[in-house]
């Protein structure tokens, strides 16, 4: 239970709620175990022959009331417990949810998503199920088996108690060791349903290239594979319950046995009567749910204290990129940048994606990056944008160290578009407008039209009500990219950082948002990184990098005079668009 400390929280401010669930639910046990104490009268003024028809009707408004009483009182235990195990499980939702939010972005490269879906799915129910369910049928357990075996030893007869309760020890020594075969075995279930579920999130997200591929036969065989392991780990469990709840019944059936044979005795002799024996026999009734709840009790409990477990593993992970204590709120930044001898590796790789790397932009400037795949590009955006924080070196913003600057601060000023344009599975205006609380329909269209996209968004049927499919998947390349370059300008950001944000569009295209973009970015810092020479060819200055380092600097014309790297870049691509016209 030391792993449910996380929620002490929760329980100090729904205290009430359970507390007073706990009472109806007492109460309700309270008018269950009065069911025996009438069952006992009406019997023995039965067999005395003493039974009026008044009593008939006496005693059955007894059972009546009664019923009316355990269902009213139930209904509010439900609404007490089981309702404040609903409330749980959306906080702790919301909990994890933000929390995973708010986690760096290299926790997401050693986390399958389908791992994560599990803990927000599966394992939040599980708790929810220990603090819900679990807590009644404890409660229950503990206080009908207190009550009634009193009740039997001191209306009844010790003796005969004792030898009804002979198989409790027995049954208790194995139900403990029954829970933790069920934690081990939970615990496997999980994982494996873990491991499905990242499948099934893969395979739907890559459904374009699994048919590009023919591949639907051999995905469908590797899910079959996977699924036959749920299925194996899940039938461990079934398994298991197969072989536990029978036990704990016939363990009871032993109980009703030497109640039957040991009580049926005392009545013929006349040491009980036979009002006494029925009252006997429906508190050993009674006493058959707890023995079977406490079986069920343990083994959710331990679903809840394993799922919990795998829970606050999240919750106890912290962000890698934090504010410091004394970062500044830099509410209008200017955009004036400096790297200065930055270096920097991604987690687990050997290699520097930067090294000793200096470069100062000042505010209003456009900078072009260039460079072969895997020189260390996109690391600039990454690093500036405080995705990661660097290794050496100090990056600063006006003057500012960036790590000394609120994130929320440097990210909110910074217009950024990467290379994959990922769209949210919602409408093309709200896409556009995600970054920024409000804004009016104009302004979207004033944005949408900067990235050349409006034309191509009002051809759609519902224009920019169009309902955006997952990841943007209803929508081109070249679309997609305009649609998160209207998204990063909305911001009106001091920096606009384009992470080779228009390979997909044709050059005509392109020429038409890089002027747009000139007039809009005019007073702001522009950082374009690309592949094509073309894209950042007037860009004021142009750096080509080379495994994490400068190599070049200067304008476009400056560049090719050097007749290095950039030239040979150039000469490439002016013989590629030759052929490609050809």
């Amino acid at each position: 239970m030391s792993h449910f400390k996380a929620l002490k929280g929760f329980f100090f401010r729904n205290k009430w709620y359970y507390i007073l669930g706990i009472i109806w639910l007492l109460l309700v046990d309270v008018l269950q175990l009065l069911i025996p104490e009438v069952l006992r009268r009406f019997t023995d003024q039965l067999q005395a022959n003493t039974l009026s028809n008044e009593d008939i009707i006496r005693y059955g408004i007894y059972i009546i009331s009664i019923g009316f009483g355990i269902a009213f009182f139930r209904f509010l235990w439900r609404i007490y417990i089981i309702g404040t195990s609903r409330k749980l499980e959306y906080e702790l939702r919301n909990k994890l949810f933000g929390h995973l939010l708010k986690l760096s972005t290299n926790y997401y490269t050693n986390h399958k998503t389908g791992d994560l879906m599990a803990h927000a799915t599966n394992d939040i129910n599980a708790v929810r199920m220990a603090l819900g369910p679990g807590i009644v049928m404890m409660t229950d357990a503990i206080f009908i088996t207190l009550i009634a075996i009193t009740m039997m030893a001191t209306t009844t007869d010790w003796r005969l108690t004792i030898l009804a309760l002979l198989p409790l020890p027995f049954l208790a020594f194995t139900i403990g060791k029954f829970g933790k075969v069920i934690n081990v075995r939970f615990k496997a279930v999980q994982e494996s349903f873990s491991s499905l579920t990242d499948t099934v999130q893969e395979n739907f997200s890559g459904i374009r290239v699994i048919k590009s591929f023919v591949q639907e036969d051999s995905e469908i065989k590797k899910f079959s594979v996977k699924n036959q392991h749920v299925y194996d780990k899940n039938m461990a469990m079934v398994k298991l319950f197969g072989m536990f709840f029978p036990f704990v019944q016939f363990m009871s059936a032993l109980s009703f046995l030497i109640v039957v044979g040991y009580g049926g005795t005392l009545v013929i002799y006349g040491d009980i009567s036979l009002g006494d024996f029925i009252a006997f026999e429906a508190y050993l009734a009674l006493l058959v749910w707890p023995m079977m709840a406490i079986g069920w009790v343990i083994n959710v409990l331990q679903r809840g204290s394993a799922s919990m477990e795998r829970i606050n593993t999240i919750l106890d992970e912290q962000p890698e990129v934090v504010d410091q204590p004394d970062a500044i709120d830099h509410k209008d930044i200017k955009g004036d940048i400096e790297f200065n001898n930055v270096s920097f590796k991604y987690p687990n790789s050997n290699e520097d994606a930067l090294k000793n790397f200096t470069l100062s932009i000042s505010s209003g400037t456009s900078i072009g990056v260039i460079g072969k795949t895997g020189s260390g590009k996109t690391t600039i955006a990454t690093l500036l944008l405080r995705l990661f924080d660097a290794n050496e070196g100090i990056i600063s913003i006006d003057g500012n160290a960036l790590n000394k600057v609120q994130l929320r601060s440097i990210r909110s000023q910074i217009g950024y578009v990467d290379q994959d344009s990922f769209l949210f599975s919602t409408t093309i205006a709200e896409n556009i407008a995600f970054g920024v609380d409000e804004c009016s329909k104009e302004e979207i269209i004033r944005t949408a039209k900067i990235a050349e996209v409006h034309d191509n968004i009002v051809g759609f049927p519902d224009g920019y009500e169009t309902f955006v499919g997952e990841r943007g998947v209803t929508l081109s390349g070249g679309q997609k990219q305009r649609i998160s370059i209207a998204r990063a300008l909305i911001k009106k950001p001091k920096i606009l950082v384009l992470d080779d944000a228009l390979s997909a569009v044709d050059t005509d295209t392109e020429e038409r948002i890089l002027s747009s973009l000139k007039d809009a970015m005019k007073e702001s810092t522009s950082i374009i990184i690309a592949h094509r020479i073309s894209t950042i060819k007037d860009s004021d200055k142009i750096i080509v990098m080379d495994n994490g380092e400068i190599v070049e600097e200067g304008t476009h014309n400056e560049l090719l005079e050097n007749r290095k790297l950039y030239f040979e870049i150039y000469q490439k691509q002016l013989l590629e668009e030759k052929i490609a016209q050809d």
